[in-house]
């Protein structure tokens, strides 16, 4: 399913791409133990089929994981800030690979926004000039008109 998500969010053609011309491609790492369980990050193939459509780069030795975390799933926004806090890092020897350089974070959904942050936190203490968000869905708020 990740390629034709990838087809449909490169065909949107996200303003984003107006701006980076080689886009470099960053996919929130999963947690090992989730990783194990499914055994694929959708947020990496969502990456790598971006890549191939709009001739960007995927990285996936820049962001890291850096513990364990709960799903976020039945958690409240504040709960979900506390739970990604400080769990995303970019290791120092990764630090010149992205300094100055304009990132495309992935992730399949955004809820509350708490998971890309705590991943842009991570990016720009690494170095990143800008980080941007490219996700396939918005989960609903209550905001949202049925």
């Amino acid at each position: 399913m990740a390629d034709g998500m990838a087809l449909r969010m490169a065909r949107s053609r996200s303003e984003l791409l107006d701006v980076i011309v080689e886009p470099v491609f960053i996919p929130v790492p999963l947690a090992p133990g989730r990783w194990r369980e499914r055994g694929f990050n959708q947020s990496e193939l969502l990456a790598r089929g971006l890549a191939l459509r709009t001739a960007g780069e995927v990285r996936t030795d820049v962001l890291m994981r850096v513990r364990e975390t709960g799903s976020q799933t039945q958690l409240t926004p504040g709960e979900r800030l506390v739970n990604v806090h400080s769990a995303f890092a970019v290791p120092e020897p990764r630090f010149a690979g992205i300094r100055g350089r304009s990132l495309v974070l992935v992730d399949d959904v955004i809820t509350t926004g708490a998971t890309l942050n705590a991943c842009a936190a991570a990016l720009l203490d690494g170095g990143a000039s800008h980080v941007r968000y490219w996700t396939f869905g918005r989960a609903r708020t209550d905001a949202d008109r049925p």
